[in-house]
């Protein structure tokens, strides 16, 4: 019998590089069990919660979506990731800086506020992965990337266009694409969106790979009309987990039948690989609604996938 201390909490206590072995259901559920800091220097990735949902149209719920993801995230900790059979954090070091801060009494502070934390983890060398939250937050996350990395290409999965009208007074889930246009953070001549099985008044000129495209091309075909459209440059990638068919993603406020198969959306990441994606958050995860964490493991799972990619990149390798 092995005396020696089996270590637990490597959020606190454990190395900033490689994968921990402590048991699924015990410890500090940090992002797949990466140390807990606000001192990000050493940092080539951060994951960081933004528990907000104010900007939801339907069912609320999504503030919850971080501390969701991040306990489903334990069950991925200490293996080697499928499809790399690499462990990402071998050389890559991965930081869970916790939550965004704002004061849910000044809700119209909070836009702002997302944006001025998220400029102060964001650079040319370290990349910043979100967990939301409603989809409001990509517009201050898009604010904060382009002031680093120019405008960007956006890769966006989900059933939903996201451009109803928006003067720039409206706080909406439904009109951050609107916003992002208006505001010039993307370049719609190079932006996509996957999935698409609902209408709305505009597409700006971006491409639309809707869900009946997607099923005829399948993940490959998918994969090469986004890269195709992409081409080189920075990019965004956005992951509205209702991109996702219910039966793979229960939890979440707009649901809409017909979509992807957890199985054809991370085949279609995994294939990403050659696109320079300087950012990424996963939003829309509504535990409220959810049922055995199966939308929070998929979630997690998109993470997983990205960041699997961000480690082959630096191996110099292709994913």
């Amino acid at each position: 019998m092995n005396d020696a201390p089996v270590p637990i909490d490597n959020a606190f206590s454990g190395p900033l590089l490689g994968g921990s072995h402590e048991p699924t259901f015990a410890g500090a559920q940090s992002f797949m069990r990466r140390r807990f800091s606000k001192d990000i220097g050493q940092a080539d990735v951060v994951v960081w919660g933004i528990p907000f949902d104010c900007a939801t149209s339907n069912r609320p719920g999504a503030r919850f979506g971080p501390a969701a993801i991040r306990r489903a995230s334990t069950i991925f900790d200490g293996d080697p990731q499928y499809p790399s059979h690499r462990d990402p954090f071998a050389q890559m070091a991965v930081i869970d800086a916790g939550d965004c801060y704002f004061e849910y009494e000044r809700l119209h502070d909070a836009p702002k506020l997302i944006e001025n934390q998220a400029r102060q983890i964001v650079s040319p060398e370290r990349q910043l992965v979100t967990l939301g939250g409603d989809h409001f937050i990509t517009l201050p996350l898009l604010r904060a990337h382009a002031a680093v990395h120019g405008k960007l290409a956006l890769v966006q999965f989900d059933a939903h266009q996201d451009t109803w009208e928006d003067d720039g007074t409206k706080m909406s889930h439904g009109t951050f694409v609107t916003r992002a246009v208006a505001e010039g953070l993307i370049d719609v001549a190079r932006s996509i969106q996957v999935g698409v099985r609902t209408s709305a008044p505009h597409d700006y000129g971006i491409e639309i790979l809707d869900i009946e495209a997607c099923a005829a091309l399948g993940p490959a075909g998918a994969a090469a009309r986004i890269k195709t459209r992409v081409g080189p440059g920075p990019a965004y990638l956005t992951f509205d987990i209702d991109a996702l068919d219910p039966a793979f993603a229960p939890g979440t406020g707009t649901p809409v039948a017909g979509g992807l198969t957890s199985r054809e959306a991370l085949a279609t990441l995994a294939r990403l690989g050659e696109i320079d994606f300087c950012g990424m958050d996963v939003v829309e995860v509504c535990p409220p609604y959810d049922h055995a964490d199966v939308t929070a493991i998929a979630a997690c799972s998109i993470v997983q996938r990205y960041l699997q990619m961000l480690a082959a990149r630096r191996r110099g390798e292709r994913f």
